[in-house]
């Protein structure tokens, strides 16, 4: 996993709108990039909801939010027009900005072990460098640990 004070990984993925977006748009502001294993599942979109509720108090700290996992374009688009989520959301079928920041992980469930994205949340400085990572959050409270870590 990438830590603090190393340049964030760069990445070009596709929003819900099929659009191209790369960190590098979002240069002289904040990120805070979270990835997520699977829209509409509870945990996901539990967080996903409360980023949302947080949106403008991150709007107003001048951070953006980028939520990324490995769903479709379409699966996206209907994630986020059924909850009303106004952030981005990127599709990485791929896996590339997955590996890349190493949220690619081994994973544990009911005895079963497999592989698939490990929630984690970065906060990524106005000159593309990660100044938080955040392993293993908890879904409810992670906007507002991120909040209060932003000094909100």
């Amino acid at each position: 996993m990438v830590g603090v004070g190393e340049k964030a990984p760069a990445f070009t993925l596709l929003d819900k709108d099929g659009k191209e977006v790369s960190l590098s748009d979002f240069l002289g502001k904040k990120v805070v990039l979270y990835f997520y294993p699977k829209d509409n599942t509870p945990g996901c979109t539990r967080q996903a909801c409360a980023f949302a509720g947080a949106y403008d108090s991150f709007r107003s700290l001048n951070a953006a939010v980028i939520g990324i996992s490995r769903d479709s374009v379409a699966s996206h688009a209907k994630f986020a027009a059924k909850y009303d989520l106004p952030f981005v959301l990127l599709s990485d079928p791929e896996l590339s900005a997955i590996e890349a920041y190493g949220v690619w992980q081994e994973k544990k469930m009911c005895g079963k072990v497999s592989m698939g994205v490990v929630r984690t949340t970065f906060v990524i400085d106005e000159n593309g460098v990660i100044e938080a990572v955040m392993p293993k959050v908890k879904p409810d409270t992670n906007p507002a640990e991120v909040l209060e870590y932003l000094g909100a």
